[in-house]
Formats: C-alpha cells, sequence, structure tokens
C-alpha cells in the first residue's frame, strides 16, 4: 500500500479546513458542558456522608459476583481510556487540524479536541475509582500498564492524514461502544446494577462521539470522494489497531494485549464477529457502493470494500474461542 503523498496531504488538508465550521457547531450542539455532564462522583460512594464505609461494603459486596474474565476485560477497557494523553496529542499532530500549533486556538477542530478527549476523560476515571473501591483489582498492576501505555505512546498508522484518522476514529468510537455495552450486560448478569448503569453512561457517551466523527467522514465523503474512498481502503487494508495495543510492549508481560483480546473475545465483550460488523455499519452509512464518478484508483477501493465485511465475517466464523486464558490484573 503506498503511502500518502504530500499532494494528497495538502488537498485533505484543504478540505478539513473547509469543515472547520461544522466541527465547531458540533462541539457546541454534541458535546456537553462540563457544569451540565454527569461526572464520576454520581455513580460513587459519596466518601463525605458519614456512611461512606457503608457505601463502599455495598459496592464491594455487589462487584463481588462478577466473574473474574468480566473484571479482567473492565480493567482492560479501563486503561484503553486512561491513555488519554496520547490520543490528544496524537489528534493535533493531524495535519491541518492545528496548524497554530495552541491549544487556545478557537478553531473548530481545536475545540472538538480539546472538549471530546475532556468527556472521554471521565471514563478512565470512573471505571477506576469503581475498581479501587471493588477490592477486585490489584492496582499497582494496574496503574503500572497505564503508566507503560502512555509511556509508549500510541500509533493508529494514518500516516498523519486527518481521512485515515477520522475513519479509525469512527470505527474506534462504534467499538468502544459496543465494549461497553456488552460489558455492562454482563455486569446486569452478575447482579451489579450499578456497574451495568456506569457501562451503559459511558457508551452512550461514545455512540455521541461515534456519530460526530462518522458525520465529519460523510462531508469529507461529499466534497472528496476519491480521496474519501481512498483513504477509508488504506485504513482497512492496514487493519484497525486497537488503541490499546502497546500496553505490555518493554515491559515484563510483553503479551499482555493479546491476553486481554482473547478474553474479550471468548466472554462476547469484543469479537471479530463485532469487528466485521461494524466494517458492514460504516460501508452502508457513507453508501460506499453506491459512490459514482471515481477515478480508477478509487473505483478500485470501492471494489475492495464493497466484499470487505463479508470477507472478515468469514474469517470470525472460522475463529475458534480461545480455550486458555491468562488472567491479568486481579488481586
Amino acid at each position: 500500500m503506498k503511502a500518502i503523498t504530500n499532494h494528497e496531504l495538502e488537498k485533505n488538508m484543504e478540505v478539513i479546513s473547509q469543515l472547520d465550521d461544522l466541527v465547531g457547531e458540533t462541539v457546541d450542539s454534541v458535546l456537553v458542558d462540563p457544569d451540565d455532564c454527569w461526572q464520576p462522583t454520581d455513580f460513587l460512594p459519596n466518601m463525605t456522608e458519614p456512611d461512606a464505609l457503608d457505601q463502599v461494603k455495598a459496592l464491594q459486596e455487589r462487584a463481588a459476583g462478577i466473574p473474574d474474565t468480566v473484571i479482567t476485560s473492565l480493567i482492560g477497557n479501563m486503561i484503553t481510556e486512561e491513555a488519554l494523553p496520547s490520543y490528544q496529542t496524537y489528534f493535533n499532530l493531524l495535519e491541518g487540524i492545528n496548524p497554530e500549533g495552541s491549544l487556545l486556538s478557537e478553531r473548530g477542530w481545536v475545540r472538538w479536541s480539546k472538549a471530546w478527549t475532556a468527556e472521554e476523560n471521565r471514563h478512565g476515571d470512573l471505571l477506576n475509582k469503581y475498581l479501587y473501591l471493588s477490592g477486585r483489582a490489584d492496582m499497582k498492576a494496574v496503574e503500572q500498564t497505564i503508566h507503560r501505555l502512555i509511556y509508549n505512546g500510541f500509533d493508529p498508522r494514518s500516516e498523519k492524514d486527518p481521512y485515515q484518522a477520522i475513519i479509525y476514529t469512527s470505527f474506534q468510537e462504534r467499538a468502544t461502544k459496543v465494549s461497553h455495552v456488552n460489558t455492562g450486560k454482563l455486569a446486569t448478569k452478575a447482579g451489579d446494577d450499578v456497574l451495568s448503569r456506569i457501562c451503559k453512561t459511558i457508551a452512550g457517551d461514545e455512540a455521541r462521539h461515534e456519530k460526530a466523527y462518522k458525520s465529519f467522514m460523510s462531508r469529507i465523503f461529499e466534497i472528496d470522494p476519491n480521496g474519501a474512498m481512498v483513504a477509508f481502503e488504506k485504513m482497512m487494508k492496514k487493519q484497525i489497531v486497537m488503541p490499546a495495543v502497546l500496553m505490555g510492549e518493554g515491559g515484563n508481560n510483553p503479551t499482555l494485549f493479546s491476553q486481554f483480546s482473547a478474553i474479550t473475545q471468548k466472554i462476547g465483550v469484543y469479537t471479530g464477529w463485532d469487528y466485521a460488523r461494524i466494517i458492514d455499519h460504516l460501508v452502508k452509512l457513507w453508501d460506499v457502493e453506491n459512490v459514482t464518478g471515481l477515478n480508477d484508483v478509487a473505483a478500485k477501493a470501492q471494489d475492495y470494500l464493497s466484499g470487505l465485511s463479508s470477507r472478515y465475517m468469514r474469517l470470525a466464523d472460522r475463529m475458534k474461542t480461545p480455550d486458555e486464558i491468562s488472567l491479568a490484573w486481579l488481586k
């Protein structure tokens, strides 16, 4: 797969600039003012109240019934959310997003990157505090993994191309939503209705963010269908790398992410079928098969994308559920 050229990047930057007003409006219409947003304390014991320790005990009693596999999956999801410094840095390094290099810029894209990551930041905070109070996690090991993941950084292989990055984030926001929704279902089954509500609330945020990113990409498809189609193909051919893939790199357990992935596959939190269904959703949403007037390169990309979800669904059908799994981060 050829790397993106300077000419392509310049063209993509021009289109991104055209979307700045739309993105700014989305900050105001889709994201929530900090004074009105839910906060982690809405779901956790109030440590200022006289019965605070009773509230903690009740949380621990509910959490005691959750299977180890679900706790491990929840920890992996939380660690992924906690690596936000890398995600915001990555977003601001994309070509055309923050040309002034200032986080105080009033550009729509810069406002979006700040407001989006500010909302996302609550997810890791909430899950981290829940797990700490639950007594189910080895928090020192968890903290070391978060530290290492941020230490190692993040590379979705989007080549600083904003088109590819928005496709990546559209996919990833939906994947995260699916993961939290399915974790919430397992929490309900295990009898922890509060954790279920936590997961569903976080999934609701992810759904809003997913909708925004998909709308940005829909507009790009309208303005530059050739560039959008080629970018979509490039991102899919490289495959979507999960944000926490480097959580064990360089540490004493380099296969940590593979262990986490095996657990999410085994308990149905995030599976190969989910990956295929997300591809199918995006292909249909952006009406890939019916885009007309494409040049030869984009038309080939269109053909590739049109059959991609079916290919991944067949792979998922052949994928074996792991027999052996290794649990991490548990007491």
